[in-house]
């Protein structure tokens, strides 16, 4: 029994479903792209900061703009069309979450209070300068009403045989910040200096998100060792699990453990995927970086697919 596909939700999530010219219309698609970091303009911040009207750091959009994962959607999208353009057979389903993590983190179990973020752990669900109760029994309501879609659409599409793609972005330096909290601006304008930022630890330009802690494959089947080969072949330096693996605070875990063999998360250094690597200003997504890799995952994606 197929499983409807979910909707729109205005300020919640925007849904593109996009068919090849060969695609049976009767058939479930055969890809998710799921993209829970997805607000990624000002726009998004802007609109659901003015819903807020507790008390917040100053120039908490600095904190947007560098922890929101610019360009994500725009390889989630250019993947999609790739993947259509080489196997005309294919639909893929793309899910946009609209609501900003500086809020609560759509790929976060809500409750999850993070940890020390020098020694490895993960940025909170609500982060604890939200503390007002209406605020917070706002952004619970958004948080949740973005899971269940993204219930749904991984249901209808990894629950009838496909796969889904996690595409997220990350900035090119581990910075030496302990927590988000409120000195969370003023602890970024100090590791972002220009004289210190450099000296943090970079990161791989690609960190693929297949194996939990303790190193169980959740990913599909032989796509790990395919994409290492391709991206090192196209002048990337691709890492599996390295800065991030899949933790089970994060959403991206519970869709693994629940569609085991099905879904890809990835991280991708944001530097080379905007025109310049500006950590506390906007940015803008470059449609041919994007396109360039997107040409590396969608192959290896047809080929699991075939795979099923």
């Amino acid at each position: 029994m197929s499983v409807a596909l979910p909707s729109p939700v205005e300020h919640v999530a925007d849904v593109e479903l996009l068919r090849g010219p060969r695609t049976d219309p009767s058939a479930p698609p055969d890809l998710l792209i799921e993209v829970p970091h997805g607000a990624d303009e000002r726009g998004h911040y802007d609109r659901l900061r003015s819903r807020l009207t507790g008390d917040l750091p100053a120039d908490l959009h600095e904190f947007f703009h560098v922890n929101t994962d610019v360009a994500a959607w725009a390889l989630g999208r250019a993947t999609a069309l790739a993947l259509i353009d080489a196997a005309p057979q294919r639909s893929v389903l793309l899910v946009r979450c609209l609501i900003p993590r500086t809020f609560v983190d759509c790929n976060r179990v809500a409750d999850y209070r993070g940890g020390p973020l020098d020694a490895g752990a993960l940025t909170p669900g609500i982060p604890s300068y939200v503390r007002d109760p209406n605020d917070r029994a706002l952004l619970l309501d958004l948080h949740g009403r973005y899971v269940e879609l993204a219930r749904q659409a991984f249901a209808a599409v990894c629950g009838a045989g496909g796969l889904a793609l996690v595409p997220h972005t990350y900035g090119p330096r581990s910075l030496g910040i302990d927590a988000v909290d409120d000195d969370i601006v003023t602890n970024l304008r100090w590791a972002c200096d220009p004289e210190r930022h450099d000296s943090w630890p970079l990161r791989a330009e690609v960190d693929l998100l297949t194996r939990d802690g303790e190193g169980q494959l959740f990913a599909p089947a032989g796509i790990e060792a395919e994409l290492m080969d391709a991206l090192t072949g196209a002048g990337f330096t691709p890492k599996a699990n390295d800065t991030y693996f899949l933790h089970p605070s994060t959403l991206g875990h519970a869709w693994s453990v629940a569609y085991p063999g099905r879904v890809l998360s990835l991280e991708l250094r944001r530097d080379l995927l905007v025109e310049a690597w500006r950590p506390l200003e906007p940015m803008q997504a470059v449609p041919a970086a994007c396109e360039r890799v997107a040409k590396l995952l969608a192959p290896a994606l047809e080929r699991a697919l075939t795979r099923r």
